[in-house]
C-alpha cells in the first residue's frame, strides 16, 4: 500500500482527504495531543478490524473512541451520569477518557467484547477537525505496531505505519506525549486504569473519590480481562530489553561500576547522564514529569537506533504524572526490576548515642554494619594492616605473642591529630574494602543497611552510602558516656574528644541530623529517621 503524509497545515486537502478515507471504511493516522493514532470509523467493524491487523493487536484489548464534541457521546452509551459531565466540563477537550455503558450502536470488535466502551475528546486541532469533517466517531489508539513505543512524533508513526495506511496526517509532536489518562465510571467508585496527562488528584478534585487500578503499576493477574488499553502486561515496549532499577541515584551510578557489560545503557534523568561512563539515552528531566512524558517514548525507540542489548533505567517517582510514566515504563520493561536498599552511614562524635541509633534501625530491619568490628578482625594476629600499625606506632602496641595491645595503640593514636591521621592513613583502606564487599552484598539482596563509621566523611565512606545520618549530644553528656563505657578518667575521656572534628562538622555533612540532647533519649528521632528512609528508598526487611 502506498502512503502519503500529508500536513493539514499547509495542505487544505489533507483533511477532507482523511474524512473520505474514514467514511469509506479506510485507515488514517490522525495527530493528537497524546499520541499518534490510528484511526478508524468506530461504528464500522470492518473499519475497526482493519486497525486490529495494521497494527498485529490482539482483539480482546479495547479501542477507544473519539468524538469531537460533548452531545456525540449520547448515542454511544446507555446513560451519561452527572459525574461524567462534571469530568467532560473540566477536562475535555484533553488527554481523558471515560469508560461507560456501551450502547448498542458500538460493535464488540470496538468495545474488545466488554459492555463498556471508552470515550474521549481530544484537544488537537488536526484531530478535531478530521471527526468533524469525518461525521463519524472514530477508533484510535496509538499507531504503532502493538507491543512496540507508542509514537509521538509524525517519524516514529511513519515507520510503523508506511505500507499499511493510505494517509498519515502530520500535526507537529504531540504535547503530551503518552496515552490518556483512562477512568471507568461503570464501577461504584470511580477508578483509574490507565494514568495519563491528568493525574488522579486532579480528578479527586472534581469527583472526590478516585481509586487507582492495581493494575496501574502490576501486572494483570493471570486471564484477568484487560477494561481498558495499556493493560497488557508487556506494552510500549522497544526491541531493547530494558530493566527498571529502583534504588536512589547513587545506588544507580554504582549498579554500572559493579556490573559493566558490552551493550548495555542507561535510560536516565538529564541530571544523571553527565555522572555516567556508560551509554546514555535521557528521558527528561528528574523534577518534570511533564518533560519525562514528552521524551519518554522517543527515548525507548532511540535505544533500538543506537543498538542497544540492555538498558537500566531510573525509576520516576509514582506521584502525579510521573504516575504515568511508571505505568508505560514498568510495562516497557514487562516488570523486570532491580531492587536494591539503601546503605545508610551512621556517624558522629563518640559518646552521642550511635549505638542506640542502631539498635532502632535494626528494628526496623536495617543489618548494621560494624566497622569497629571489621576494625578489629582486620589488625589480628599476623595480618599486613597489624604488621604496618607496628612499624608505625612501634612494636610496644604488640604483646609477647605479637598480639594487638589495643588500649596502647588507642593511646598513642589519639594523643594527637597527626597520630590519629596515621591510624586513619594504615585502617581506613583495609576497612573500607570490607565494609563496601558487605554492604553492596546486602543491598543487592534488597537488604537494608548502616554503616556505622564514626570517620564516615574523613575515610570517604560516605561515597558508599546513599543517605547519611549524624548523632549529635552535648560535651557533658559525651563526656560522661566515654567515661562509664569505656573506663576512662576525666582527663583521658576529654584528650579523645579533643581528637575528633567539632560538631558543626557532622551537621553540615550529613543529610539527616538526629540529636541526643542532654539526658535524653534520641530513640525517637531514630524511629522516625528509619520510618522516612523505608519510606523512601524502600528495601526488605
Amino acid at each position: 500500500m502506498k502512503t502519503q503524509i500529508l500536513n493539514p497545515n499547509t495542505d487544505p486537502t489533507a483533511i477532507p482527504l482523511a474524512a473520505q478515507i474514514l467514511r469509506d471504511g479506510g485507515l488514517v493516522v490522525i495527530p493528537t495531543e497524546t499520541v499518534y493514532g490510528l484511526a478508524a470509523n468506530a461504528l464500522d467493524a470492518d473499519a475497526v478490524r482493519k486497525i486490529y491487523e495494521a497494527k498485529g493487536r490482539p482483539s480482546d484489548n479495547p479501542l477507544i473512541v473519539h468524538i469531537s464534541s460533548f452531545e456525540e457521546i449520547r448515542p454511544l452509551v446507555r446513560d451519561v451520569p452527572e459525574s461524567a459531565r462534571r469530568l467532560a466540563e473540566k477536562f475535555w477537550p484533553g488527554p481523558l477518557t471515560i469508560i461507560l455503558p456501551k450502547s448498542g450502536a458500538i460493535p464488540d470488535v470496538t468495545s474488545g467484547g466488554l459492555d463498556t466502551v471508552a470515550i474521549r475528546m481530544p484537544s488537537h486541532p488536526v484531530a478535531r477537525a478530521v471527526i468533524e469533517a469525518a461525521g463519524v466517531p472514530l477508533a484510535a489508539p496509538s499507531a504503532n505496531i502493538s507491543g512496540f513505543p507508542s509514537p509521538s512524533k509524525v517519524e516514529s508513526a511513519a515507520d510503523d505505519m508506511t505500507g499499511r495506511v493510505p494517509l498519515i496526517l502530520d500535526g507537529g509532536d504531540c504535547a503530551v506525549g503518552v496515552e490518556s489518562t483512562v477512568i471507568t465510571l461503570a464501577t461504584k467508585t470511580p477508578r483509574v486504569l490507565r494514568p495519563g496527562g491528568i493525574t488522579p488528584e486532579m480528578l479527586r478534585e472534581t469527583l472526590g473519590e478516585v481509586e487507582i487500578d492495581k493494575a496501574v503499576l502490576d501486572p494483570l493477574e493471570k486471564n484477568e480481562t484487560a477494561a481498558s488499553p495499556g493493560m497488557k502486561y508487556k506494552h510500549y515496549s522497544p526491541k531493547t530489553r530494558i530493566k527498571i532499577y529502583r534504588g536512589t541515584q547513587k545506588g544507580y551510578l554504582r549498579y554500572f561500576d559493579r556490573h559493566p557489560a558490552q551493550g548495555l545503557f542507561a535510560l536516565c534523568f538529564d541530571q544523571t547522564a553527565p555522572l555516567l561512563k556508560v551509554p546514555v539515552v535521557t528521558m527528561g528531566s528528574e523534577n518534570d514529569g511533564l518533560s519525562q512524558t514528552r521524551r519518554l517514548f522517543d527515548a525507548l525507540r532511540e535505544l533500538d537506533e543506537k543498538g542497544a542489548a540492555c538498558a537500566v533505567a531510573q525509576c520516576p517517582v509514582p506521584e502525579g504524572i510521573g504516575l504515568a510514566v511508571c505505568n508505560r515504563l514498568f510495562r516497557a520493561a514487562g516488570f523486570d526490576f532491580i531492587d536494591e536498599a539503601p546503605v545508610v552511614g551512621l556517624t558522629g562524635q563518640t559518646g552521642a548515642g550511635k549505638s542506640t541509633v542502631c539498635r532502632v534501625f535494626e528494628a526496623y530491619g536495617f543489618r548494621v554494619i560494624d566497622t569497629d568490628r571489621i576494625a578489629r578482625e582486620i589488625t589480628e594476629k599476623g595480618s599486613p594492616v597489624l604488621s604496618e600499625l607496628a612499624n608505625v606506632f612501634g612494636r610496644e602496641i604488640l604483646d609477647k605473642d605479637g598480639a594487638l595491645i589495643r588500649a596502647e595503640l588507642a593511646r598513642r593514636a589519639f594523643s594527637s591529630k597527626e597520630n590519629t591521621r596515621l591510624l586513619n592513613s594504615v585502617t581506613h583502606p583495609a576497612i573500607l574494602r570490607e565494609t563496601a564487599e558487605r554492604a553492596f552484598a546486602l543491598s543487592e539482596k534488597n537488604i537494608p543497611c548502616v554503616l556505622d563509621v564514626p570517620l564516615l566523611f574523613q575515610s570517604g565512606a560516605d561515597a558508599y552510602c546513599d543517605v547519611t545520618v549524624a548523632v549529635t549530644a552535648p560535651f557533658e553528656t559525651r563526656k560522661r558516656r566515654i567515661m562509664a563505657r569505656d573506663g576512662l578518667d576525666e582527663a583521658a575521656a576529654v584528650l579523645r574528644m579533643g581528637a575528633q572534628e567539632d560538631e558543626s562538622f557532622y551537621t553540615s555533612r550529613a543529610d539527616i541530623i538526629i540529636e541526643n540532647p542532654d539526658g535524653g533519649d534520641p530513640t525517637d528521632d531514630a524511629r522516625s529517621a528509619a520510618e522516612r528512609i523505608r519510606t523512601v528508598y524502600g528495601g526488605k526487611a
